[in-house]
């Protein structure tokens, strides 16, 4: 009795109406899928499927709006790059003389201290 039926929960005493129209042929089939998902009534089988519905346009959603922003910081990065911290400039210094251990650089190894 308990196996797959989703049960559906409304915490708040405030109920909103919200009514439509259908042709035959969607009533009949929403009905039947009602049915054959187990569903109490065709209420609460719409109000799953268009809540589980509204819930994935929202998430895409969000993904895109956090994409964008993602790729505005990422852009901003590059197009205007902080400056170099003093362990950055040590590490780069590091570096170049491992590459470079004669001391001898040209202007584009060349660190700003």
């Amino acid at each position: 009795m308990y196996g797959n039926i989703p049960y559906i929960c409304i915490m708040s005493t405030k109920i909103a109406r919200f009514d439509t129209r259908w042709t035959e042929e969607q009533k009949r089939l929403f009905e039947r899928a009602s049915t054959l998902g187990g569903f109490r009534s065709l209420s609460e089988f719409v109000f799953f499927a268009v809540q589980q519905h509204a819930e994935k346009i929202i998430e895409k959603h969000e993904k895109i709006i956090s994409t964008e922003r993602d790729q505005e910081i990422f852009a901003n990065a590059l197009m205007n790059p902080p400056s170099p911290n003093s362990n950055l400039r040590k590490a780069a210094k590091r570096y170049l003389d491992l590459i470079e251990p004669d001391g001898v650089r040209n202007k584009a190894t060349t660190i700003k201290s």
